[in-house]
């Protein structure tokens, strides 16, 4: 028999106190989240990307981590009274802090001085409502009115506002036309593609860049591999529409860790402004 002296004590179970720690959405690693941060939001072990808002873009990216913010409070209506758009609304502006899922203004990228303008996945999933189609178009004309490239990232998984209906279908064709008349001045025009980028914002302002380029192992597409899968009845090839695929095959210029992000924007901005002026 077993006295109670002789048996070891149970173990206690480990508990992590949230906010400390982050497990990766790929390999599974429990990371220490100041640790990811100073990595930029990369995992050490596998390489994944996390998501990241419109702050850390524009920490990340822009000279002394600063926006000049143009177009502030344009905020958009309710159409078609679609039902809880208006609490949607609202609580994505708690939660992100802008008036809509878009930011832009002036800024300079290694002295080089752009208008920037970035999506943001947090907000309604970064989906294109008007509002968010207006200021894109805005930011191209305020590109071509002061002559600066326009540097524009893009996060997107539901791409047109299906809550504003045609007024957010509109909006592709209108992003598209102030691009092509931003590239008719000879200015550089840049996309970041981040995951994901789908539908309507893919099919727009988000692919037209003189230059493309898109972090690892993003989604990158119109519509997603389950519903092409299921409509053509066929198995997709491994990795269809992600980063390295699309390279592969011509539909993106560059796949570009977030760590050398801003180094090559600078480089990219220096060869395109010298050589346009």
């Amino acid at each position: 028999m077993f006295s109670r002296k002789n048996l070891r004590p149970a173990r206690k179970k480990l508990v992590l106190q949230d906010g400390l720690w982050q497990k990766c959405e790929s390999c599974g690693e429990i990371l220490y989240r100041k640790e990811l941060e100073q990595a930029y939001w990369i995992c050490p072990k596998c390489n994944f990307h996390f998501r990241v808002c419109h702050k850390t873009y524009i920490k990340l990216l822009l000279d002394e981590g600063k926006l000049d913010e143009v177009d502030k409070g344009l905020v958009p209506t309710d159409p078609l009274n679609f039902p809880k758009y208006k609490e949607k609304y609202r609580e994505s502006v708690k939660k992100t802090g802008l008036d809509e899922g878009i930011i832009s203004g002036r800024a300079s990228i290694q002295g080089i001085p752009i208008i920037f303008a970035a999506t943001d996945f947090a907000f309604m999933g970064g989906s294109m409502g008007s509002v968010v189609g207006e200021k894109v178009a805005r930011a191209a004309r305020l590109a071509v009115k002061e002559h600066k490239p326009f540097v524009m990232l893009t996060a997107s998984g539901g791409g047109a506002r299906m809550q504003e209906g045609i007024l957010s279908l509109m909006q592709m064709v209108k992003t598209s036309a102030e691009v092509a008349l931003l590239k008719e001045q000879g200015l550089p025009y840049i996309n970041i593609l981040t995951h994901p980028t789908m539908a309507g914002v893919m099919a727009s302002f988000a692919s037209l860049g003189d230059v493309i380029i898109a972090e690892p192992g993003a989604l990158l597409g119109f519509t997603g591999p389950r519903v092409i899968e299921q409509t053509i009845g066929e198995k997709l090839p491994p990795g269809f529409q992600r980063s390295e695929f699309l390279l592969d095959h011509g539909f993106v210029d560059l796949v570009c860790s977030r760590r050398e992000l801003r180094d090559t924007l600078g480089r990219i901005l220096d060869i395109l402004v010298n050589t346009r002026k």
